[in-house]
């Protein structure tokens, strides 16, 4: 989601749609079902199809001390009508062999793909993927957590660490509520 760095509501709005971060783990530690056989993560993201209400909360400036955050109400992603100009695009691609996802981020700024993608998995209706980015010069990792997505109110948080995992900072958070008579996939 989020902006590694970015400025503007429409790339901000790009990742949450679009998306579903260097810990990467194996396909033996791959997550598994209640049977104990291999979690088939193919689908994942398709708790995303539908259309929502998004309430977005970014820090304005993270690893910098400062608690300050701006905060955008009823931003409906679905919405070609009201004018809203996406600007990136999140590409997901699964692998069946290590049952992860990676995500490549785009945006008009750059032009390009981020050099670093985002590697993860979902285990028991959580996700998590990390990856590398910089940060006013800086090297830091990226983490990108979901929670609550077979509810009708998933969770999406990105968390910036600038020691090596060891602590994480949260520097944007959506709350997603699915529109009321929008279709929504089953799980």
């Amino acid at each position: 989601m989020p902006m590694r760095g970015r400025t503007g509501l429409a790339e901000a709005a790009a990742a949450i749609v679009l998306l579903a971060p260097c810990g990467v783990t194996h396909a033996d530690d791959a997550a598994t079902t209640a049977s104990g056989a291999l979690h088939d993560g193919q689908r994942d993201f398709d708790f995303l199809i539908g259309s929502w209400k998004i309430h977005l909360k970014k820090r304005l400036h993270p690893l910098s001390g400062s608690n300050e955050w701006v905060e955008f109400e009823e931003f409906n992603v679905d919405s070609p009508e009201k004018s809203i100009f996406i600007k990136g695009v999140a590409v997901r691609l699964y692998n069946p062999k290590t049952r992860q996802w990676t995500i490549y981020w785009a945006n008009s700024k750059n032009g390009a793909f981020d050099p670093q993608a985002q590697v993860g998995q979902f285990t028991g209706g959580h996700g998590e993927f990390y990856g590398q980015d910089t940060l006013e010069g800086k090297p830091i990792y990226v983490r990108w957590t979901w929670s609550n997505i077979t509810s009708p109110a998933p969770h999406f948080e990105q968390a910036y660490s600038e020691d090596g995992g060891k602590n994480w900072e949260v520097n944007w958070i959506t709350e997603q509520t699915r529109m009321a008579g929008a279709p929504s996939q089953s799980r």
